[in-house]
């Protein structure tokens, strides 16, 4: 698939729901799509090839973190993250954006320049503009691969909000300059705006003017309620091309997944199922279950009968119970490869509802489940 140029194919809908099929030169994506998420060039815990038995078909990298460890100098050695990882499908970066909230303490933001961290490893002063965070990403050859952007920690201060846009945007210019012309990865702008429809629409707008390939929703997941945030996306996801792929970064679970794609999204990425199982917690077609609980001691049923990947289907919910009170590593990772494998399997339904035209049927059902 070397020649296969990046595009987006939106094959049916049901209502705001979408079913589509994004195609890379590593490989196609069905969305909606779930993205594991591998900050540091892995999916913690989980090896590759059980990635695949999982049917991930696409995962999530840093821009940030890899510019840090290894060093964009020793990926390039082996010819690329997907080689250096041993992951030979679609890889999505993300361009160090949220780390301009989350590491806020040690970083700066000026708009000519870009954002000036203090490196939270060993102090040393780095640079990433828009520029250099596009010539990161193309370098360690991602498929996808995000403009800087600032995402403000959650707040009702228009002024920052909309201070946000216009860095952003000016970001995003700059951004599109340095990607500059490549049929064979995608280049997705990030809108903000907060909570605000007027703001949103303005991000929006401003973004489709300079054009990008795919469009994600940012500054959402921040600490909002999932009620505000189907709201906002109610409101505003509609303005985004149609004929692009939509990605709602950070998000979540499934219930926000099923809310969002009510409401025509595409992608998700969230560290959700590898953190939680590292703290027992699974995610079944029941509900959430909470392996720490002295009330799964002596069961012997699995959390998933029918999962065979890496013989989950033989472990016992008893067994786990007891990993983690001894705290043993198995108990993550196995928690965290049903968690993966059950995200994948809830995604799969979703687009089969979508072509079945039973989306809002399985939605009503899941809901509260997931609630």
């Amino acid at each position: 698939m070397k020649n296969i140029r990046f595009s987006f194919e939106l094959i049916t809908q049901d209502g705001s729901a979408r079913r589509g099929k994004i195609n890379t030169s590593k490989g196609s994506i069905d969305t909606p799509a779930f993205m594991p998420v591998g900050t540091q060039g892995t999916v913690k815990g989980i090896f590759t090839d059980d990635l695949l038995k999982t049917q991930t078909q696409i995962i999530l990298g840093n821009t940030y973190h890899l510019l840090l460890r290894p060093g964009i100098n020793i990926i390039n050695k082996f010819d690329g993250l997907h080689n250096f990882m041993n992951w030979q499908k679609p890889i999505l970066t993300d361009s160090g954006g949220y780390q301009i909230m989350s590491l806020s303490k040690i970083n700066k933001i000026d708009k000519s320049i870009g954002a000036i961290f203090q490196s939270h490893i060993d102090g040393k002063k780095i640079i990433l503009s828009p520029e250099k965070s596009i010539q990161v990403q193309k370098s360690i050859n991602s498929d996808i691969i995000m403009v800087l952007d600032e995402c403000p920690k959650l707040t009702k201060n228009k002024k920052i909000l909309a201070s946000a846009i216009d860095v952003s945007t000016h970001w995003a210019k700059r951004s599109k300059i340095e990607f500059g012309k490549n049929d064979k990865k995608g280049l997705f702008g990030i809108t903000q705006g907060g909570l605000y429809q007027d703001l949103r629409k303005e991000s929006i707008q401003k973004l489709i003017e300079v054009g990008f390939d795919g469009y994600a929703m940012g500054g959402l997941a921040v600490g909002e309620s999932q009620l505000d945030m189907f709201k906002i996306l109610n409101e505003t996801t509609n303005l985004l091309p149609k004929e692009k792929p939509r990605y709602l970064m950070g998000v979540g679970t499934p219930s926000d997944i099923l809310g969002a794609v009510r409401e025509g999204i595409d992608m998700f990425d969230c560290v959700l199922p590898t953190r939680s199982g590292r703290t027992g917690l699974a995610f079944t077609w029941d509900g959430k279950v909470n392996l720490k609980n002295a009330k799964y001691k002596n069961d012997k049923d699995p959390l998933d009968k029918k999962c065979e990947v890496r013989n989950l289907n033989k472990y016992s919910k008893g067994y786990l119970n007891h990993l983690i009170k001894t705290n043993e590593i198995m108990a993550s990772m196995l928690i965290s490869l049903h968690n993966i494998n059950f995200y994948q399997q809830f995604m799969r339904h979703i687009r089969d509802n979508i072509d079945n035209g039973t989306f809002s049927s399985f939605y009503k059902k899941y809901i509260d489940i997931f609630n």
